[in-house]
């Protein structure tokens, strides 16, 4: 194991940013996995840690490949989980809206670039990403469909859903959409949490990374407790939104199955503690994204369920 600076800048106040890198091997660039470039993104830099310490042994047993190397960078934007803040901490800009970045450009654009300019000529890319609203997560591949995304390879992470999306405006700065771009084969990989440690989500993407990587043969793992993946368009995720705000008192998680009239949550009136709302399940399916906060708002989707069939 090697611990390098992958990118830096330097600071006049404070200690200098630093985007911190372990390589694994040596040789053609196989895999590259990325952890958080979010301030709040605790469970991905978790993630990469414990991919640190497994492959660190693996590597001192001998089992990672000859002729292959592979990088962990677990956080991109440490400024910003030491302040506490989800996004840049000077102009609230988000890291993974800037890629592929410009050198001469605004912070978030240079670090940005930095960080691009290290990685993009991996075959293989992993970040564990985040959603943009809070809540957990069934685990999951997702892929940006581009027309050079690989549906059959994302299939050998053996989570229980590979998700397509189609994307959006802002979408084509982000890291996986330009990893693509530059012909390196992308995914995002969503455990649980975000904002808290879910060690056993957390044990089941280290398990899917390195049985993915064993499989590419870039190195010796035997996995375990592998799903066959079902592939599910984003589309076709069913929202489940709110009538009324109030506190929101969640009755089912995400990854549970639920039935067409199941109670899903309350909405309680934050005054009166009366219960405005009881939000029930359109159709039968598994819940892919429950939301997680005490307050919740009107109009807002706070599950998104994948419909059988």
């Amino acid at each position: 194991m090697r611990r390098e600076t992958i990118y830096e800048i330097k600071s006049l106040y404070r200690d200098d940013f630093r985007v911190t890198g372990f390589r694994f091997g040596s040789g053609e660039k196989a895999a590259c996995i990325m952890g958080s470039m979010r301030g709040n993104e605790y469970q991905q830099i978790y993630v990469c840690s414990q991919l640190v310490r497994k492959l660190k042994k693996l590597e001192e047993q001998g089992r990672i490949r000859a002729g292959k190397e592979i990088l962990i960078i677990p956080c991109g934007n440490p400024y910003s989980v030491n302040t506490k803040k989800r996004f840049w901490t000077i102009d609230n800009t988000d890291i993974n809206r800037m890629f592929p970045g410009y050198d001469l450009g605004e912070t978030t654009q240079r670090i940005a670039d930095g960080i691009f300019q290290e990685i993009k000529d991996y075959a293989c890319g992993i970040q564990f990403a985040s959603f943009y609203m809070p809540g957990d997560f069934v685990p999951q591949v997702r892929i940006m469909k581009t027309g050079k995304e690989n549906i059959e390879l994302a299939k050998k992470f053996g989570l229980p859903y590979v998700v397509v999306h189609d994307p959006r405006p802002f979408d084509t700065a982000t890291l996986n959409y330009n990893w693509q771009v530059w012909d390196t084969d992308a995914f995002s990989v969503y455990t649980t949490s975000t904002s808290a440690i879910d060690t056993k989500s957390a044990a089941q993407a280290v398990n899917a990374v390195l049985g993915f990587l064993s499989k590419q043969e870039i190195l010796d793992y035997a996995g375990f407790g592998e799903y066959e993946s079902r592939v599910v368009a984003s589309h076709d995720f069913i929202n489940v939104r709110m009538d009324y705000a109030g506190f929101f008192e969640r009755i089912v998680g995400a990854g549970e199955r639920v039935e067409e009239g199941d109670s899903l949550a309350r909405i309680v009136d934050p005054y009166t503690a009366t219960v405005r709302q009881t939000i029930t399940s359109p159709v039968d399916g598994m819940v892919a994204f429950a939301h997680s906060e005490a307050l919740a708002y009107q109009n807002t989707a706070v599950y998104k369920l994948i419909p059988e069939g």
